[in-house]
């Protein structure tokens, strides 16, 4: 077994990426304190061509070192906005139509591998705090709440590796590939 080469990986350049048909998913980063895992959610929303990111609160914007760091320059691919309000984003975003869904542990959630996926509905997921998670505020406004079955000892997982873990589930739930 050989690695691919870059070239073989036929990737678009950034302004090829920048007018490809994007997933119907917009990622709400709400007070995201680590700006490695900002630059990881780039990098995830790059790699599967999501929307946009919508930056909330205290997280960190581009350009940044740290962001970079594991963005590797998706910052520069990935449409992004920063909304100081997490409700104020949440808002804007049913207007134009979007489901809003926290990923959170919460009374009422549905666990991620039961959730429907129509593919005629755009998505806005919903990702908190590295120790508060969603904020409440966000909550009371949202659709629907949405949690990954855990079996270890810990409450969760990292907001990264949550964020590849849900985007993917719906990615290939709306067979875009």
């Amino acid at each position: 077994m050989q690695k691919l080469s870059m070239d073989e990986l036929n990737r678009p350049d950034v302004e090829s990426f920048k007018s490809q048909t994007k997933t119907p998913i917009v990622i709400i980063l709400d007070n995201v304190r680590s700006m490695h895992n900002v630059g990881s959610a780039f990098r995830t929303a790059d790699g599967f061509a999501i929307e946009k990111i919508v930056l909330c609160g205290i997280t960190a914007t581009p350009p940044h070192r740290e962001i970079e760091k594991t963005a590797l320059g998706a910052t520069q691919s990935v449409v992004w906005e920063y909304v100081q309000d997490t409700t104020e984003a949440i808002h804007a975003l049913k207007e134009d139509g979007y489901m809003i869904l926290a990923i959170e542990q919460a009374n009422g959630s549905t666990e991620l591998q039961a959730a429907e996926v129509d593919s005629a509905q755009k998505y806005a997921f919903i990702f908190g705090n590295e120790v508060h998670g969603v904020s409440d505020e966000a909550m009371r406004d949202v659709d629907a709440c949405l949690e990954i079955p855990q079996f270890g000892t810990k409450h969760s997982f990292n907001v990264s590796v949550t964020v590849g873990i849900v985007v993917w589930h719906f990615v290939q739930k709306l067979k875009l590939f």
